[in-house]
């Protein structure tokens, strides 16, 4: 059953009050067994699970057969280059490396998928209109579907994190739980650090999520904001690294991305990450905006 079934077997007073009898708990149940049902929603998440898992078995290989070579090779890669030279050897880093690799494309297709899904994959089924006629108002309806987006988010970047940990200290053990700076930590201050991290990339994804939310709430075509998102991520990226135009990098969403490592600095220094995070609440109040005016005059 969809939310969208469950949403209008609800009973409506034939007035207007009976327009908010459906509550928010009862349609965000549906809509997560209807999201984490779906065969391409488990399979990506599986597929995700897997990269940190790859990502430090290929490291481990990488580090044994060139064990012998200096260190010069280390210089001149950015940060997530030196982070992968970190992780080889640092179960700590393993789990944030592997989030920072998949931030700048994977991670927000994922949050594109599910946003495409939400809105525009239901208008081209036909079971969007369900919504609309059904006893929920267009409010609540845009809260579940963010709150699904959001669902999806998490379980990925959780579980990017769970298996980078278990990898991490499999192969390094927990003894090699140390930051950049040199310092070594306990197993709980280093699972605080890593659930910082994963919190962080998420509110980024979430505002990804949000902006995927104003564009399918425009369109039926669900492709077309898988495509919009991954378009406009790869230039914002360009837009970043083009000086000429540091005027527009407070503006891009993509700009605070690579402050992820400063996690892995004792103490973190958090400037850059906290002006991430504003910019990434800035983008989520605009996008579900958006789509909420959308919404409000979607079908009339």
């Amino acid at each position: 059953m969809t939310t969208a079934t469950a949403a209008t077997s609800a009973p409506a007073t034939g007035n207007t009050r009976g327009r908010d009898t459906v509550g928010v708990p009862r349609l965000l149940r549906a809509e997560l067994r209807w999201i984490f049902r779906r065969p391409r929603t488990l399979v990506v998440l599986g597929l995700l699970a897997v990269i940190p898992i790859v990502l430090g078995l290929g490291l481990t290989l990488v580090d044994t057969t060139a064990s012998g070579g200096g260190g010069d090779g280390r210089e001149g890669g950015g940060a997530g280059a030196n982070l992968l030279v970190s992780a080889a050897g640092n179960a700590l880093v393993l789990p944030i490396a592997a989030l920072m690799l998949t931030i700048t494309l994977l991670l927000p297709l994922v949050a594109a998928m599910a946003s495409a899904d939400a809105l525009a994959g239901e208008t081209a089924h036909g079971t969007l209109r369900g919504w609309l006629l059904a006893p929920v108002s267009r409010g609540r309806l845009l809260t579940v579907k963010a709150l699904g987006v959001a669902a999806v988010v998490l379980a990925s970047v959780l579980l990017m994190s769970l298996t980078g940990i278990v990898t991490g200290l499999v192969i390094n053990g927990s003894g090699s739980l140390f930051t950049l700076s040199g310092s070594t930590l306990s197993f709980g201050a280093a699972l605080l650090k890593v659930a910082l991290a994963a919190g962080w990339v998420a509110l980024q994804l979430c505002a990804v999520g949000a902006i995927a939310l104003a564009i399918s709430a425009g369109t039926e075509h669900p492709m077309l904001v898988v495509a919009s998102v991954l378009a406009g991520t790869i230039v914002f990226s360009i837009l970043g690294i083009l000086d000429s135009l540091s005027w527009l990098h407070p503006f891009l969403l993509t700009e605070s991305w690579p402050a992820i490592s400063d996690v892995l600095r004792d103490p973190v220094p958090g400037g850059d990450l906290a002006e991430g995070a504003v910019r990434a609440f800035c983008y989520i109040v605009i996008g579900l905006s958006i789509a909420y005016a959308r919404l409000t005059t979607k079908d009339g």
